[in-house]
């Protein structure tokens, strides 16, 4: 067996007992600029990304750089044209300047229009935006605009001027969206959000401090540490104009609630969450709370999950920004490998919720 073994080995090429062979037979778009391939028969060199007919590995060299493949005496490849940037690089640029057309723009630009800039037809268009920047055109121009009314806000003279300053047709349309926007009314928005009220308690658990806050329309903060004090102060950066009440006893019921879902996770948490987020972030957080219990998935995993297969870096950024410990559980998230990685209340406690989430 072992005499096979070691006669298969010998028949294999330099080619293809190298790692790289596998990358190009997979046609690995990830593995874009970190190698290039040449073959000896055609003269040519290639992305590992190539889609033209699989070279035969004992023709098959492979170069760190394009210099290095040119000065081995080979050109480039007039298919996948490995000179030039790639194509994810070329998206990139066009979403890019789509970007910078929705942010210039009074009216934001119709996809028709963006699509015709872009030299794509519509279809292909948004889809290519949605993988780049994670979300849809008309998303992006909102969450613009959103941040636009906010400026407006603290700097116009009146709601309504802030509004058509910040590119809204009309009051109406802005009205629609204005709650899960900016997170309360737009007048309460103007003012620093002092007429929201948060009451919250802190109380404490087997992983440490846990902070429960709570606006009008429901949990809008779960925070976990070591010091209660840095838990409030968080809280106070988060809604620095509103009047944070400490709860009462009624309160602390839910935070016990909270704190007894910590403990053992199969009881299940039922409440109501105020989430605050752009429309991004708010896509990623529903993916995680479909994430069952006991379970884990990848930030790539993720990304496919809402469509944006190429936002994996834009879905970690997500999953850090979540202030509703446990309630959206960025804890059941891991690396490609199944490694814990970065956890925003440290990876200790995400490793000790994924086992109590197992075992339950």
């Amino acid at each position: 067996m072992d005499a096979l073994v070691t006669k298969t080995a010998d028949l294999e090429t330099p080619a293809e007992r190298d790692p790289r062979w596998a990358r190009v037979v997979a046609r690995d778009r990830s593995a874009e600029g970190r190698f290039f391939y040449s073959v000896a028969t055609t003269g040519v060199y290639c992305r590992p990304s190539c889609a033209a007919r699989r070279a035969n590995p004992k023709n098959v060299r492979f170069h760190p750089t394009i210099a290095d493949a040119e000065a081995a005496g080979f050109r480039p490849c007039k298919r996948c044209k490995p000179d030039q940037p790639s194509l994810d690089e070329q998206y990139a640029a066009m979403v890019a300047e789509a970007c910078r057309m929705i942010e210039s723009a009074d009216e934001a630009p119709t996809l028709a229009t963006l699509a015709k800039a872009g030299g794509l037809s519509a279809f292909h268009f948004h889809r290519i935006f949605k993988a780049v920047t994670g979300v849809t055109p008309k998303d992006y121009a909102m969450a613009h605009r959103t941040n636009r009314v906010r400026d407006q806000l603290s700097r116009s003279k009146t709601v309504t001027e802030a509004i058509y300053g910040a590119g809204f047709s009309a009051n109406s349309r802005f009205y629609e969206k204005s709650d899960q926007m900016l997170g309360m009314t737009p007048s309460d928005y103007r003012a620093g959000g002092a007429k929201a009220e948060i009451r919250f308690a802190v109380g404490e658990c087997s992983l440490g401090s846990i902070l429960v806050a709570r606006s009008a329309k429901g949990v809008c903060a779960i925070l976990i540490g070591d010091d209660p004090d840095a838990l409030v102060r968080d809280l106070q950066d988060r809604f620095s104009r509103a009047d944070l009440i400490v709860g009462d006893a009624g309160f602390e019921e839910m935070v016990a609630k909270v704190v007894g879902f910590v403990e053992a996770p199969a009881l299940g948490l039922d409440l109501p969450l105020d989430v605050r987020g752009t429309a991004f972030q708010q896509r990623v957080w529903q993916a995680l709370r479909e994430i069952p219990a006991g379970s884990t998935a990848s930030y790539a995993d993720v990304a496919r999950a809402i469509g944006a297969p190429r936002a994996v870096r834009a879905v970690a950024q997500a999953c850090a920004a979540n202030a509703l410990a446990v309630a959206i559980p960025c804890h059941r998230v891991v690396r490609n490998d199944g490694a814990l990685s970065g956890y925003r209340w440290g990876v200790a406690r995400k490793r000790a919720l994924l086992e109590r989430e197992k075992a339950a």
